[in-house]
């Protein structure tokens, strides 16, 4: 008889026998096929070699008095407590409140284990399981479940104007050859032995040995990566600073990405388009922001026109998907314990589509809680375009 036909053998068959009739069962056709016989019945029936086993064992046995039945004396699921009104509804009473934020309820701050609900109930004189506990969640019709992200923000009303806005604008620049940049501020980073999300390869059974805890007490200080990324050329400079992540730092950065890429690649550049979030310390609203920008105008000779994204966009920012996305994927798994290690990692990142990135360790202080006066402000050349001039502007250099 071929595998085939055994198999065949065992889907008629094995429907039509109880729990122990299978074991008895497998284990004769497993003992008739001699050597090997118990790994062929397993892969051909789905069951577990320690459930054949076992039932070769049990056509060893002398104590022929269990025969008939299908478990031992006093086995099975006990259903004393799941048939109880009153015990169910306490299971539910406690479940729901906590679901309702019911600020008596015991479980308000804990998690709604089954182990900690059958803790709870127990105190009442209750003696129940936490499996119980569960075969009667499953019954009132709980489920574990993660959060849904499924509740939208309002989005703006001109959400998706902005977006063509932006887009018509990249597609001119890059027509006239003129350099379109995406910035951006890559999330802080303590340094340390701390844990850093993603897996590396290592010898097996040899992890990295890394802190339980990331206190930033015990860091040996803060990385704060500015990135800008060239949409044009797939290229990507990293300024990652130590103090603050101000206005300031943000222009500064920028410029730094023009002294060592952006002036050798776009050598009779006259204008510059910056696409840049609504928030952080290149915010719309941040009158540093524009005060630096004309600083950097200014000694750049170059008019810097801005495009913000609208608030709540931040991930259509295409840096997020082209630049620091794929700096996570090459530092995963390796602690980033100093600023040497951050720049090395970042410098180190490369796709198959072209992305080369530099980094720069940026030494500077960057004070925060500078204030610009109206005066100064007023001195700024700026001009606010027509379509949302508080999103998109342009600052010309006063040489």
């Amino acid at each position: 008889m071929d595998d085939e036909e055994i198999k065949e053998k065992l889907e008629e068959f094995l429907p039509y026998l109880n729990e122990k009739q299978k074991r008895i069962f497998l284990s004769l056709e497993a003992k008739s096929l001699g050597y090997g016989g118990i790994s062929k019945i397993s892969k051909l029936s789905g069951i577990s070699r320690v459930t054949i086993t076992k039932g070769i064992e049990e056509l060893k046995e002398t104590d022929y008095k269990s025969i008939g039945r299908i478990r031992k004396e006093g086995a099975g699921p006990k259903r004393i407590h799941r048939e109880s009104r009153s015990t169910i509804k306490m299971v539910e009473d406690i479940v729901s409140d906590s679901t309702r934020g019911d600020p008596m309820s015991p479980l308000k701050w804990t998690c709604k284990s089954t182990r900690e609900i059958s803790s709870q109930i127990s105190r009442k004189g209750v003696l129940i399981s936490h499996s119980t506990v569960k075969n009667i969640l499953n019954d009132l019709g709980y489920s574990l479940q993660a959060n849904e992200k499924s509740l939208k923000s309002q989005s703006h009303p001109d959400r998706n104007d902005q977006f063509e806005y932006i887009n018509q604008k990249v597609k001119y620049y890059l027509k006239k050859s003129q350099p379109v940049i995406s910035v951006d501020t890559k999330k802080k980073e303590y340094l340390g032995n701390f844990a850093n999300k993603g897996r590396e390869w290592r010898p097996r059974k040899n992890p990295r040995k890394v802190e339980d805890h990331d206190f930033p007490s015990k860091s040996n200080g803060l990385a704060i990566p500015y990135g800008v990324y060239d949409i044009s050329e797939n290229l990507g400079l990293v300024n990652v600073g130590k103090d603050n992540d101000t206005a300031t730092f943000a222009a500064q950065s920028i410029y730094r990405w023009w002294l060592y890429m952006g002036r050798k690649i776009y050598k009779d550049a006259e204008k510059i388009l910056i696409c840049a979030d609504c928030g952080g310390s290149n915010g719309n609203r941040s009158k540093l922001w524009e005060y630096e920008l004309q600083k950097f105008s200014n000694k750049t000779g170059l008019e810097i026109t801005v495009c913000h994204f609208p608030p709540g966009t931040s991930k259509w920012n295409k840096i997020e998907h082209r630049l620091f996305s794929h700096i996570s994927m090459n530092w995963k798994g390796r602690p980033l314990t100093s600023h040497d290690v951050v720049v090395n990692l970042i410098a180190s990142t490369k796709t198959k589509t072209g992305l080369k990135v530099k980094a720069k360790l940026d030494k500077g202080i960057y004070p925060k809680g500078i204030k610009i006066s109206d005066k100064v402000m007023s001195e700024i050349d700026i001009k606010e375009h027509k379509f949302h001039g508080d999103w998109n502007y342009t600052i010309s250099p006063k040489i």
